[in-house]
């Protein structure tokens, strides 16, 4: 979603997800992984859908790709919750997608300790 409003929106969206996952979610589902980051939120113009970002970091690839699933499952609880938190005529199906950023930087990370490059 182009513009000012859909920037705010979309910005807003990341926030009350993010706080959804980590407060009300994470009762209903305690074995969610420790890390979870909303990285990203895409609305459509009329406010249909919204494509939802989510980074999880976990030592283990069994939890992570669990913890994905339960937030995928919960898409509907996610945007009950949604609904009372922002003052919206309409509220978006929400499509979750994994996000891979985070992994990639504790990767980028790992690779420059490797180096042990010091500086002159």
């Amino acid at each position: 979603m182009k513009g000012l409003r859909g920037e705010r929106l979309a910005s807003e969206f990341q926030k009350a997800i993010y706080e959804i996952i980590s407060r009300k979610l994470r009762d209903r589902a305690p074995g969610l992984s420790a890390i979870i980051s909303v990285t990203g939120a895409d609305v459509a113009p009329d406010l249909k859908t919204a494509k939802i970002y989510v980074s999880i970091y976990d030592t283990s690839e069994e939890r992570k790709i669990s913890s994905f699933n339960t937030i995928k499952e919960n898409a509907g609880f996610i945007r009950h919750e949604l609904a009372g938190m922002l003052r919206i005529r309409t509220v978006p199906a929400l499509t979750f997608i994994l996000d891979g950023s985070m992994e990639y930087g504790a990767h980028i990370d790992e690779i420059i300790n490797k180096l042990d490059v010091k500086p002159e």
